[in-house]
């Protein structure tokens, strides 16, 4: 394993007396020190972290950077967390501390803690996936471990709960209810803050993982979301055919017409031998709903948005086609390409994108102003272009799936950390 060795302010845990004030900026009082580092705020993604900045990563070749308290690199200390703010993460507040040093007023915290921080947050599934994913890894390659409790924060603020794909996608993984620490009663007299007997913490998101290592876990959680959901494995009666899902959304980066969409679609499909269509609407799903057809697609063509987190459910190798509204691929930077992430981490075919051409002229001389102008705009479609795209790539999910039946299958295998 590799690692870097850190560098902890020496805190001084003999004081007579211990307080616990509110900070602001980054200067350490009695041993603690703000969550939310402001002279970094500007660049939470280059170097180091606004969040706990005095500590550095710890790595391990190919997975996502890390700290784990107790550890060699924390000198045998434990993690204490104090402040209960959701709006000011100065206002938290972090400390290392020897075990038979804990400071008044603190409650210690059996078990294994997970403790994320995530510069979105939780209530969007993709970027609660991209959270929580270094915890999934954790729990593949380390015995499959798993936590007493979540603590969750954002920027460094705390939340206390999640999206209910995010509560359910966690509790297949770990195989046991959710448990969020709210910190109930702190700042009180008598509870200052809480210590825990281990924590792991993830604050980079996947940071450096390899996408070889992101393709097992996914494995593991494809595997074990299907048996969650009870999901039973295709059987060999309708491999000829290639299941295509129109998977649709309301509001923002919808399609203008829906039903002249689903028509492109349901003509094409018709002329192509061997292909089933189904439309569905992303936001009239449950989690398991979401999980059965993704199980059940081959191809998956929707708009650009958080529904298409759901790929990863999809048999490997299986194909995706994404649409976005006008100005999204000159301005959108790098977020227009998350779903192209998942797909190649996941082990799926991203078979390309299609921008509509045709919209409002963004009414903005400040060009930096566009993409909020335009982030949310309908989409159009170009029958005869959509035509032609969809045939080719059913055509060619036709023959990945002949050519797939001739290899004899696998026995299905037992999920990792099942």
């Amino acid at each position: 394993m590799l690692s870097r060795s850190i560098n902890v302010p020496r805190l001084d845990l003999s004081l007579p007396s211990w307080h616990f004030p509110s900070f602001r900026g980054s200067k350490i009082q009695n041993g603690f020190l703000p969550l939310k580092d402001l002279s970094l705020a500007k660049a939470p993604f280059e170097g180091t972290t606004w969040f706990m900045s005095s500590i550095n990563d710890t790595f391990e070749a190919g997975e996502a950077e890390y700290l784990r308290f107790p550890s060699y690199q924390s000198e045998g200390r434990l993690l204490c967390l104090a402040g209960i703010s959701t709006r000011n993460g100065t206002l938290n507040s972090y400390a290392l501390v020897h075990p038979d040093k804990l400071p008044p007023g603190s409650r210690f915290l059996p078990g294994i803690t997970f403790v994320s921080e995530s510069h979105y947050g939780y209530d969007n599934i993709c970027h609660g996936l991209f959270a929580v994913m270094p915890f999934a890894a954790w729990h593949y390659r380390k015995g499959c471990v798993k936590p007493a409790r979540w603590v969750l924060y954002q920027r460094g603020e705390l939340r206390k709960e999640t999206s209910n794909w995010v509560t359910n996608f966690l509790e297949l993984t770990f195989g046991e209810k959710m448990t969020v620490e709210k910190f109930q009663g702190a700042g009180e007299v008598n509870y200052k803050s809480s210590c825990f007997e281990e924590a792991v913490v993830f604050r980079h998101h996947e940071g450096k993982m390899l996408k070889e290592k992101k393709i097992q876990v996914y494995e593991m959680l494809r595997c074990k979301s299907r048996k969650y959901c009870k999901i039973e494995e295709r059987n060999g009666t309708d491999e000829n055919l290639v299941k295509m899902t129109l998977l649709l959304r309301n509001g923002s980066r919808s399609f203008k017409d829906e039903a002249g969409v689903i028509n492109v679609f349901q003509k094409v499909c018709a002329k192509v031998k061997g292909c089933q269509l189904k439309v569905s609407q992303s936001e009239n799903l449950t989690f398991c709903d979401q999980v059965k057809l993704m199980s059940e697609t081959d191809v998956l063509a929707s708009p650009h948005g958080a529904q298409l987190t759901n790929l990863f459910f999809m048999d490997k190798n299986s194909s995706v086609m994404e649409f976005f509204p006008k100005g999204w691929k000159d301005l959108a930077g790098a977020g227009q390409f998350m779903f192209q992430w998942i797909s190649a981490y996941s082990g799926m075919r991203h078979v390309g994108t299609w921008h509509d051409p045709k919209g409002d002229k963004c009414p903005y001389n400040d060009k930096s102003l566009c993409m909020t102008f335009y982030k949310n705009r309908q989409i159009g479609i170009d029958e005869h272009f959509i035509s032609n795209w969809t045939s080719t790539v059913l055509k060619e999910e036709i023959a990945r799936k002949l050519h797939t039946l001739k290899i004899k299958r696998k026995p299905e295998r037992k999920c990792r950390c099942s």
